[in-house]
């Protein structure tokens, strides 16, 4: 008689072991340090003041004094404070180190497009998805950076500011590119803009 139920205990043991290495879990159980190890989901574009409400800081950029490993040398130029246009206008002095002989055009292209095209449009007349001719959910037009001749006429230094701080409605993209990538877009953008006055003029002289 013992020695049965020392089998039926056996077997019972057995059984709810298996049963239980095979159970999902539903839960992650017990974790140190939470904040550490699950970080707190946000909306991209999600206003700061909204964020801080939530206890989250969150503004899409490097910590000032920072470069990434591999980076290019920091920008010369630091950010305007509010109201203030002083450097958003010394950034003209600033030139491009990279040129279209000197950097993959096509991948140029590709962050254009991955980064930019959504609002500016594959053809940097503006009319990206978020636009599609006034149907979009912006109601604004976004920069028209072919066909316009105040970006036309715009200097790379300034427009990397533009890129890099963010300017009116557009954010900044430097936690999105590095510096060099996003060099490589202006320089991307300009050879578009080249062209363009280039057809232009013939288009004129004919």
């Amino acid at each position: 008689m013992m020695k049965k139920f020392l089998i039926i205990a056996t077997v019972s043991v057995v059984a709810l072991a298996i049963a239980s290495c095979n159970r999902v879990r539903r839960t992650p159980g017990r974790t140190y340090v939470p904040d550490m190890t699950y970080s707190r989901a946000y909306e991209s574009y999600t206003p700061t003041d909204e964020l801080k409400r939530e206890g989250i800081f969150y503004n899409a950029r490097p910590v000032a004094g920072t470069m990434a490993r591999d980076d290019e040398m920091p920008f010369p130029v630091s950010e305007d404070k509010a109201g203030d246009t002083m450097n958003y206008f010394a950034s003209r002095q600033v030139k491009n180190p990279y040129n279209a002989d000197s950097i993959d055009m096509k991948e140029a292209e590709r962050l254009y497009l991955v980064n930019c095209g959504i609002c500016h449009g594959a053809k940097l007349d503006g009319d990206g998805p978020l636009y599609k001719g006034g149907d979009g959910p912006y109601l604004a037009k976004p920069a028209t950076l072919v066909g316009d001749a105040k970006y036309e006429s715009m200097p790379e230094g300034q427009m990397f500011y533009s890129v890099t701080y963010g300017k009116n409605m557009m954010g900044s993209y430097a936690s999105q590119l590095s510096a060099k990538e996003r060099w490589m877009v202006i320089a991307y953008v300009k050879s578009k803009q080249v062209k363009d006055a280039a057809k232009e003029a013939t288009t004129t002289t004919k």
